[in-house]
C-alpha cells in the first residue's frame, strides 16, 4: 500500500519492524519495504538513498536496486553496514546485510534529485536526513519521529551528544512535512515534532 502525501512525497509504509520507504521524484528513500511495494514505481526510481545502515532500512536493498537498475547512495560513514552484519545489526533481526557496494558515498551538502543531504549523526555515525527546501519537507530516517521521539543512540556508532547536536540543528530548519523512518508522517507542523524530540532528549537523557 502506498499513500500520497505532499505534492512530491509518497509514503510506502514499512511492515512489522521494517522501516518506511518514501518516494520523492526519482529517489526512493530507504529499502526496508518489500520489492512488491515499489514494483509499480520501478521505472521511475533512479536512486536509492539510505538514511542509515540498519537492517530494517536496507533489508531489500539488493532486490530493489536490481529491479529498478538504481544507483545506491549512503553516507560514507555508514557504507560498511551494507556488507557488515555487526554494523547493520542484521543478526538482531535474523537477517544478513545485503552485501551491496554503494555507487555514491554521500556527504553533508550533497544533493540527490531535489533533496539536500543533511548529516545528522547520533542514531548511527552516518545517519542523514533529506530536506526539500522548496516544500520544506524533511525525510528524517531514525533521527527524529513524528511522535516527538528519536532513534536509539546505544547501538554501535550511536552517540547521545551527536544526536543532541543533530536535533539542535534540525530545529533551526523550517519543516512543514516530516517523514520518519517509522510511524506515520505529518504534512504540517513537522518542526513542532522536532522541537518536542529535542526537549525530550534534554529532559530525560541530559
Amino acid at each position: 500500500m502506498c499513500y500520497y502525501f505532499s505534492m512530491s512525497v509518497r509514503w510506502i509504509p514499512g511492515e512489522s519492524f521494517l522501516g518506511n520507504g518514501f518516494l520523492a521524484g526519482n529517489v526512493l528513500v530507504d529499502a526496508g519495504v518489500s520489492p512488491m511495494a515499489v514494483e509499480r514505481f520501478s521505472e521511475q526510481i533512479e536512486y536509492i538513498v539510505l538514511t542509515h545502515c540498519h537492517y530494517d532500512h536496507i533489508a531489500y536493498l539488493r532486490e530493489i536496486a536490481h529491479m529498478c537498475r538504481a544507483k545506491v547512495a549512503i553516507h560514507r560513514l555508514d557504507a560498511p553496514g551494507l556488507v557488515d552484519d555487526r554494523e547493520s545489526l542484521a543478526f538482531n533481526f535474523g537477517g544478513r546485510s545485503p552485501g551491496v557496494i554503494p555507487d555514491l558515498l554521500l556527504e553533508e551538502g550533497d544533493r540527490v534529485g531535489d533533496l539536500l543531504v543533511l548529516h545528522t549523526p547520533g542514531h548511527t555515525a552516518g545517519s542523514i536526513c533529506l530536506y526539500s527546501e522548496a516544500e520544506r519537507n524533511l525525510i528524517s530516517g531514525d533521527t527524529v519521529f513524528t511522535d516527538g521521539g528519536f532513534g536509539r543512540f546505544d547501538f554501535p556508532g550511536g552517540s547521545r551528544a551527536a544526536l543532541a547536536r543533530s536535533l539542535d540543528r534540525l530545529t533551526d530548519l523550517e519543516v512543514r512535512g516530516l517523514y520518519p523512518g517509522h510511524g506515520s508522517p505529518v504534512e504540517e507542523g513537522g518542526d513542532r515534532h522536532i522541537a518536542a524530540a529535542r526537549e525530550l532528549l534534554k529532559s530525560c537523557y541530559g
